[in-house]
């Protein structure tokens, strides 16, 4: 792709956004940025921007800035149906997202992973794993890291293993992963995609581009991601924890076991006692990595330690504090119903559960069971718990919190030793917080503040971290 002289619009200026711009910039572009946010909003990226003669077009976007371009370049978090977006594809402007226009310039071999759940811990772990086994390894992607940022660094024998997201994939067209990952399908982001099928196939562009040399992982126990199988061409590998599978990774007396193809030696990777993170969720992430580390050829000594030093990401199931006799976790990543109920089912009970932020909607009676038999008390917060106390009232007792703070207050008084305060909202961030992180991050400095817990951490030394 050549973008000397090229007049190029980035929509949106999000992380990846901004790196997209500088990028496009460094490569001879002539680039413009449109935002919906205010130039007060936008204080802290404007300076960087105009510093390298990239022009900023703030608190909306005009039809004519999208008309001059040669190029549209759309951050994930900006809608394919923005109406300026919608017009200005019938006149044929070309219009792809960072991760398409990365892939073009990103040497090396691409391991992708996506999945509705489970895709940042499963990345983290990955990537660990080609490191630990020698191999020249970058992660980004949904992660954190743009994928533009990988760009410099990559060479031929790299392997850049990326998160990549519904909204990253639904505007791709050439991305490529020699590897790709499939962790599950389950209904999320149907505000933005419209219906479970929509977002279902966004999610399968992941192997729209492979070819009989690549290989695309599923997992065998999810329906919608097995289906997969039907429309690839790629060669087809299986993790699995509750059945043994032809290729591919699943779960064996004990231990996690590999097969390469259905005639292979059956390979002992790990023992799930070794395995320090919690929940039958994590072993399925653990499952998924080991599979998709092992066809990029990494020794299995080198899977299982990495495996076995591995500790949960900030803000999945991450154990913040104990107070009183009450453990306090962190899962502000749980941003759909399917994600929170994994995290339910990690506690054997007792629990007492923060729901609640901007509604994607989901179908929050879809954890009946699990709030009948293992929690104690919904404390709901943000825009969307009125609609999450309809749906599911008499199942649990509901504690109507406006705010997070007001939450861990309620969720402090009411908890008694051996019990476990989760955050585990079940919505997006984006109604009180900048992001999950943000949200993650209040609530642990909420946690740590409390007197109990700020003389629980004294004494016992421990802090955010493992448990």
């Amino acid at each position: 792709m050549e973008l000397k002289g090229k007049k190029v619009l980035v929509v949106g200026l999000g992380k990846s956004g901004l790196s997209a711009a500088l990028f496009l910039r460094r490569k001879g572009a002539q680039v413009t940025v449109s935002d919906m946010r205010s130039a007060a909003a936008l204080a802290k990226e404007i300076p960087a921007l105009l510093e390298n003669g990239i022009s900023v077009e703030s608190g909306g976007h005009g039809l004519l800035t999208f008309r001059r371009q040669d190029l549209i370049v759309v951050s994930p978090g900006v809608p394919l149906d923005t109406p300026e977006l919608v017009q200005v594809r019938t006149f044929g402007l070309p219009v792809i997202g960072e991760l398409e226009l990365a892939a073009q310039f990103l040497k090396g071999s691409i391991l992708a992973i996506t999945g509705s759940n489970g895709k940042t811990t499963t990345t983290a772990l990955t990537g660990e794993i080609l490191a630990g086994a020698g191999f020249d390894t970058q992660v980004g992607g949904n992660i954190g890291v743009p994928v533009v940022d990988l760009i410099e660094r990559a060479t031929d024998e790299s392997w850049s293993v990326l998160e990549v997201s519904s909204f990253q994939l639904e505007s791709t067209q050439l991305f490529h992963p020699r590897i790709a990952v499939i962790l599950n399908i389950t209904p999320d982001h149907l505000d933005r995609h419209g219906s479970f099928e929509n977002y279902a196939m966004a999610k399968e562009r992941i192997f729209s581009t492979q070819t009989p040399d690549d290989k695309l992982v599923l997992n065998a126990d999810n329906v919608r991601a097995s289906a997969a199988a039907a429309r690839t061409v790629a060669q087809v590998y299986w993790f699995s924890l509750e059945d043994a599978v032809a290729q591919g990774a699943w779960v064996n007396d004990g231990h996690i076991v590999f097969r390469a193809a259905p005639d292979a030696l059956i390979e002992p990777i790990v023992e799930l006692s070794h395995i320090p993170l919690r929940g039958a969720h994590n072993i399925e992430n653990v499952l998924a990595a080991v599979c998709a580390a092992r066809l990029a050829g990494a020794p299995v000594e080198a899977i299982a330690r990495a495996v076995e030093s591995f500790r949960a990401v900030e803000h999945r199931l991450e154990y913040v504090a104990t107070a009183n006799g009450v453990d306090y976790y962190n899962d502000s990543k749980a941003t759909n119903v399917d994600a929170a109920a994994k995290a339910i089912a990690a506690f054997s009970g007792c629990i007492h559960l923060i729901l609640g932020g901007k509604d994607k909607n989901s179908n929050y009676a879809d954890l009946a069971d699990l709030l009948r038999k293992r929690v104690k008390a919904v404390y709901t917060i943000g825009s969307a718990a009125e609609k999450i106390e309809t749906q599911i009232r008499g199942m649990v007792h509901i504690v109507s919190c406006e705010t997070l703070d007001q939450a861990v207050a309620a969720a402090r008084k009411a908890a008694r030793p051996g019990d476990v305060v989760l955050l585990s909202p079940a919505c997006s961030s984006f109604d009180q917080f900048e992001n999950y992180e943000h949200r993650g991050r209040v609530f642990k400095t909420l946690v740590l503040d409390l007197p109990d817990v700020m003389e629980a951490t004294k004494h016992t030394g421990r802090t955010n971290g493992g448990k």
